[in-house]
């Protein structure tokens, strides 16, 4: 692709932090109206807690946090640094 002037952009990190968190949220709506309405699909109860719906979204959005925490450090060796060589 050099000659068309055009690159593949990665997506950087907070990006991908930012879209994990609405991934989890969106689970986690998608799975607590699933379940306030289950009642009205079938007759069995749902499979899973509130508790569960909860954890797991939280698990989501903390398998990134990482990246949250290494971009957090970075900023404050900045400051104790004076900033990047």
């Amino acid at each position: 692709m050099s000659g068309t002037g055009e690159e593949l952009k990665q997506p950087g990190a907070k990006g991908i932090s930012l879209a994990s968190m609405v991934v989890a949220g969106a689970w986690i709506a998608a799975l607590s109206l699933l379940k306030a309405f289950w009642g009205l699909l079938s007759p069995k109860p749902f499979g899973l807690s509130m508790e569960e719906i909860l954890l797991s979204g939280v698990v989501l959005a903390a398998v990134f946090t990482p990246v949250y925490l290494s971009i957090i450090l970075d900023k404050i060796r900045d400051i104790r640094l004076g900033g990047r060589p």
